[in-house]
């Protein structure tokens, strides 16, 4: 049995970590993929502890104590989704314990966990019991227990993991809704993956191979999936630019590359930055470039032409060659440093949502920064913050719009340091927007917070999207590829026909009480389809004045605000 570990072995059981609950990311997903598509657990546990793990290899530290700081700083900017912030927050408390320690032994260990549950239960408003939270605390206990015997660092964690088992089997008698859902507890799932990847790192175990590569962006097009006639962008234009100064503002360039192409990625670091960016006009975005910095290198391909260069089963001309002066680049490990915008004005607006056309109608609102996220993808802590650190105001508004998104939100308050963050708990768009509504950019900041609530309160939101799986819950029989109506995100019905479903739900009392309807349809929806549930709607709700907008949001089909 290994007795201690060293801040070496603790950053290579990160990178493991990582790596194992990368493989098994998408199991974990579909544990909580009932009876909606929006199974994203295993996703956002892997995004969360990938910041950790690419912190990890960035850096050499000499205690394990400064390692594991390092990892709970990573994992709180990085942090996605409710599981991914418990994550983070587990670790905050076990940095918290072991912080002055240049090795760590079982007894360490078991110290250090029992810090973790205290953090993630003080964070938590309401725990609920059969979730990642007891997991972690029957796991912590059972290490606390077989330190007093055996204080080896193997034989702790190793006996952390064996009473995590159990305890997550257990998940699925403690929680009603996973009881019914027939699955143990994803967040819990996800924990114990991570503990079992430490100690796979610990034994000398492989691995898992070619995870990584999953995680790894890749610039290039797929080609061949792509039709051209439907590449709006022909060039795809990739370039490196050396900074004149540290400092470098690169919101006016990214706004101006997105007013001139789509599929816009900025990396930067300390010295230089990246770009990749699909436009017509490569040129201009070459040009504008230079007024940052000193161009280095750059690559142009016309994305129509290796399209039909493909089509015809030719060799498709590249210039693809940037990856020695990216390694470089990465080489510096310098992270992408955030944008500090001074305030102007006295209130800011921060809101996360998914599809053009709810980003318009934010836009419209007086919103200044937007975040892309929502149901299945979960923006990270630092994605908020970017946000925030980039809105010119004293005060700045979040509304997450997500239930899932909402901690992830609050994490930035402590670490906003020069403005001050107001997190509305809105849990869907349609109270995001209709907290906007009610924002008055004279008023004092508890009657404008005020009002905001009171807005947003009122609304209740509908939902249309597909069942991913056959289940039975609350006395549904619901079948794979069924169209599921939620109300409050709870199961109104089901049907086969969405036109049937569309108007069971209009007619129910929510909507026949409403006097303001508003539909935003998603981007698998056609202008057709959205019409007809306008008149559906319009029919059955006569008093009710009805507004359909093109939200362009993925996963749901409809979703439909009622005042």
């Amino acid at each position: 049995m290994v007795q201690t570990i060293d801040a070496a072995v603790f950053q290579r059981m990160m990178i493991h970590a990582h790596a194992a609950i990368n493989a098994q990311k998408q199991p974990i997903n579909d544990l909580n993929v009932f009876p909606v598509p929006d199974g994203d657990t295993g996703t956002n546990m892997t995004l969360t502890i990938g910041a950790a793990a690419a912190e990890m290899r960035k850096k050499h530290y000499d205690a394990v104590g400064q390692a594991a700081a390092g990892t709970a700083s990573a994992l709180l900017r990085g942090a996605r989704g409710n599981s991914g912030v418990i994550l983070s927050l587990l670790f905050r408390g076990f940095a918290k314990a072991i912080k002055e320690k240049e090795t760590m032994d079982g007894r360490d260990l078991a110290i250090a966990l029992d810090f973790g549950v205290a953090a993630a239960y003080k964070a938590v408003m309401k725990p609920a019991e059969g979730t990642i939270l007891t997991v972690s605390r029957l796991a912590a206990a059972r290490a606390a227990g077989h330190a007093r015997e055996d204080d080896s660092f193997e034989g702790v964690l190793e006996a952390a993991i064996q009473e995590g088992q159990q305890a997550l089997a257990h998940t699925i008698d403690l929680n009603p809704v996973l009881k019914k859902a027939g699955v143990v507890d994803a967040g819990g799932k996800g924990f114990l993956v991570i503990l079992q990847g430490m100690l796979d790192e610990l034994r000398g175990l492989p691995m898992p191979e070619d995870t990584e590569k999953e995680t790894v962006p890749n610039d290039k097009a797929d080609f061949e999936a792509v039709n051209v006639e439907d590449i709006t962008f022909a060039f795809d234009t990739v370039f490196i630019v050396r900074k004149f100064q540290e400092e470098t503002d690169l919101e006016p360039f990214r706004a101006y590359l997105n007013s001139i192409g789509d599929s816009l990625v900025i990396g930067e670091d300390d010295e230089a930055f990246k770009v990749h960016v699909h436009t017509n006009t490569p040129g201009s975005a070459l040009n504008e470039a230079q007024k940052y910095g000193v161009l280095e290198l750059a690559k142009i391909e016309n994305m129509r032409t290796q399209a039909e260069d493909l089509a015809a089963g030719k060799h498709v001309q590249s210039t693809d060659d940037l990856e020695a002066v990216e390694a470089e680049l990465e080489s510096q490990n310098a992270p992408a440093g955030p944008v500090h915008a001074a305030p102007e004005k006295k209130f800011g607006y921060v809101a996360v949502c998914a599809g053009a056309g709810l980003e318009a109608v934010f836009q419209d609102l007086g919103v200044d920064g937007l975040v892309g996220g929502g149901q299945t993808m979960n923006p990270s802590t630092q994605d908020i913050l970017k946000a925030i650190d980039a809105t010119p105001a004293e005060i700045v508004y979040v509304l997450p719009n997500n239930k899932n998104i909402i901690m992830a939100a609050q994490q930035t308050i402590p670490l906003c340091e020069d403005k001050k963050v107001i997190v509305l708990p809105t849990k869907t768009v349609p109270q995001g927007i209709s907290a906007m509504l009610c924002a008055d950019p004279d008023a004092e900041e508890a009657d404008n917070t005020a009002a905001m609530t009171e807005g947003f309160s009122y609304v209740r939101t509908s939902e249309i999207t597909y069942a991913a799986r056959d289940s039975d819950f609350d006395g549904f029989a619901i079948h794979q590829g069924d169209y599921l109506a939620l109300e409050e995100h709870q199961l109104f019905g089901t049907d086969q026909d969405l036109s049937a479903m569309l108007d069971r739900l209009a007619r129910s009392d929510s909507h026949q009480n409403a006097e303001f309807i508003s539909i935003f349809y998603g981007e698998d929806v056609s202008q057709e389809q959205a019409q007809q549930a306008e008149s559906i709607f319009a029919a059955a709700c006569p008093n009710a004045e009805i507004t359909l907008l093109a939200g362009g949001q993925p996963v749901y089909y409809f979703m439909i605000s009622a005042e």
